[in-house]
């Protein structure tokens, strides 16, 4: 459905109407262009939008299924972008994504969301109160959406940084952590975070550049910015990707120190009580013969040389390290 449409000129919302038709006859001025936001359409009420504007149907196919890869096209004098939106959600310390899709033409703008998160309604807003980048036109928004979206991700990735933090404080603590599943949580979801990432990488470079017709050359300079906020994204998630593979070795580090350490101590325990069962094993085998049946101190010396032997033990690996 269409969420929100309106006509901009000279860098100020002119008016708003769900009657995107009339708007466009109201466009008649250098540097007049209509901004129609949709949210999750079908195939009908796309058709009549990309009948009027000419969408190319392969990029109004791609805005429709979603689930696209991050990227730019080029078709006549339209440029059609798809960014993944990413959001952080605190109960599950999980990373949601969403899409949009963009139709940037001379004198419009078509933008299809897709996904609970990453809504371009508070955007739309705060554009509205900047009408130095709204001038640029229908660059100007295309502009302030990727600028919207890459801040977006470094909110998601601060996020990400303080659960590695977490994980890396668990794995080094002195107490027994079950962390292997967290850890391989996390790295899921850094996964998603490059797969948004790292394609925008090169588009953002054209953009950054110059390089996509259509889109003012003036506006450069504001894409370098996106695009050095963007590296700094990929730089972060690379580098958490690092420290999560690092921490998931030392987990099974500890894992392996901790079993050496038990086996030692049953080693240890076995170890003491093994010579006093020797000794009242061969005492117990009744023989009429054995010399020591006969003693009468017999029995209070095996007692006393079986504690002899477990203390001596328990000493020796009390100061190994082993108890």
């Amino acid at each position: 459905m269409i969420v929100d449409c309106a006509l901009y000129r000279d860098g100020a919302r002119i008016e708003g109407s769900d009657d995107w038709r009339e708007l466009r006859t109201h466009a008649t001025e250098p540097g007049d262009f209509i901004w129609i936001g949709m949210f999750e359409p079908s195939q009908d009420e796309i058709a009549e939008v990309a009948q009027v504007f000419c969408l190319h149907p392969l990029a109004v196919e791609d805005a429709v299924k979603a689930h696209q890869r991050p990227k730019l096209e080029r078709f006549d004098d339209q440029v059609f972008t798809v960014l993944k939106t990413l959001w952080y959600v605190d109960e599950q310390d999980a990373v949601e994504t969403g899409e949009i899709a963009m139709f940037v033409g001379a004198d419009f703008v078509v933008t299809v969301r897709h996904g609970s998160g990453g809504e371009l309604h508070s955007a739309r807003e705060q554009l509205e109160e900047r009408r130095h980048v709204l001038r640029h036109g229908a660059g100007g928004v295309l502009y302030a959406i990727v600028d919207r979206v890459v801040d977006e991700y470094l909110e998601v990735v601060d996020e990400l940084v303080v659960d590695v933090d977490e994980i890396e404080t668990s794995v080094f603590s002195s107490e027994r952590t079950d962390d292997s599943a967290r850890i391989y949580v996390l790295k899921r979801e850094l996964a998603e975070v490059r797969r948004a990432v790292m394609p925008l990488r090169d588009p953002l470079a054209k953009l950054a550049a110059g390089q996509v017709a259509g889109v003012p050359e003036k506006a450069a300079p504001f894409f370098r910015d996106v695009a050095d906020h963007l590296a700094r994204v990929a730089e972060t998630v690379d580098s958490l990707d690092a420290l999560l593979s690092t921490a998931f070795e030392a987990h099974l580090a500890q894992i392996s120190v901790q079993q050496n350490n038990d086996m030692r101590k049953i080693s240890a325990w076995v170890g003491l009580v093994a010579p006093p069962t020797l000794i009242a094993g061969i005492y117990g085998m009744n023989f009429r013969h054995m010399p020591e049946l006969g003693w009468g101190v017999g029995y209070p010396l095996a007692l006393l040389l079986m504690a002899a032997i477990s203390g001596t033990l328990y000493v020796l690996f009390k100061r190994s390290g082993w108890l």
